[in-house]
């Protein structure tokens, strides 16, 4: 059985900033995904899977500084949700994945630790 926990917060003012930069870095990262697997299968036929995805973050990082502030988890589990975005795509049960936009709600996901 699954488990899920929802919180809320109320952060300082320091946290507001943290957190207002991982959700513009994870936004920005699912985007880039999102734009580089659409022009990926245009070309070749073929989507970019998760870890391939995830394997552009090392490069990305050092080309974008800033990228380098959010947790790489909440990166990564931005691959996943793009990842799990084209697979409901492909089966059916979704439309084609959006672009995330900074008015639409903020959420970033960490992976639970045990």
């Amino acid at each position: 059985m699954l488990k899920a926990f929802k919180y809320r917060i109320y952060p300082t003012i320091e946290q507001s900033v943290l957190l207002a930069k991982s959700f513009g870095c994870t936004r920005w990262f699912y985007n880039y995904a999102l734009n580089l697997t659409s022009e990926t299968y245009k070309q070749t036929g073929k989507g970019l899977s998760r870890n391939e995805i995830i394997k552009l973050l090392p490069s990305l990082k050092k080309e974008y500084e800033w990228l380098a502030e959010a947790p790489s988890q909440v990166l990564q589990q931005a691959a996943l949700n793009l990842s799990s975005a084209f697979l409901n795509f492909f089966e059916g049960r979704a439309k084609y994945p959006n672009f995330k936009k900074k008015q639409n709600r903020q959420s970033i996901r960490f992976p639970l630790l045990l």
